[in-house]
């Protein structure tokens, strides 16, 4: 009777903390960083990106978070006669619902992702660049311990409004709006719950 007891207490602390990750009150610390390096064959060239992008949320209900992601990114292309280089600062608002419980829960994330940078060529300002977008995007967390969270995401359904503005010369507008739910090629990542 003691060893059942032992283990249901057990399994009950497991289910517990597997929930406690997603209650109300709890924070959510992440983000994205990638570096891209290539190199051009049978040119003097090169193209090479760099970007970081931490977020942090907050759990406003149960298995709601609420959140901001803020971060920077830049890219180089180097073809041996001239470097174009663009930087931009980025933000990305977010709200997040969780399904489920136990160690496996979906989400779907709701983003408002916005940039705002410059092109150069050979240091010579260019132009000044502009996007602003809304994406769903669904996924779900594997909670290995009661702080970390596995994810896996696709992008999922998207719209985006870029510009792009020469120095002295008129505004140019893409809008561009698709479905990405490509299961071979998901976003991976680490979360943190406090």
């Amino acid at each position: 009777m003691k060893k059942l007891f032992l283990t249901l207490s057990a399994a009950v602390a497991v289910t517990f903390a597997a929930n406690a990750q997603t209650e109300k009150g709890k924070t959510i610390l992440g983000g994205n960083v990638s570096y891209n390096y290539n190199k051009i064959q049978d040119v003097d060239g090169s193209i090479q990106s760099f970007s970081i992008l931490p977020n942090v949320g907050v759990f406003v209900s149960d298995n709601i978070a609420v959140g901001l992601g803020f971060g920077y990114s830049w890219s180089q292309s180097d073809d041996g006669s001239e470097k174009s280089k663009i930087g931009e600062f980025s933000a990305a608002p977010f709200a997040r619902l969780y399904k489920g419980d136990g160690d496996f829960k979906f989400f779907g994330q709701l983003s408002v992702p916005m940039g705002w940078g410059t092109s150069k060529v050979d240091d010579t300002k260019v132009n000044n660049t502009a996007r602003y977008g809304v994406a769903l995007s669904p996924g779900f967390a594997y909670f290995p311990t009661s702080k970390v969270g596995i994810e896996f995401s696709v992008r999922g359904l998207y719209y985006q409004n870029s510009s792009v503005e020469p120095e002295g010369g008129e505004k140019t507008t893409t809008n561009s709006f698709g479905l990405n739910a490509n299961s071979l090629a998901p976003s991976i990542g680490i979360q943190f719950y406090f």
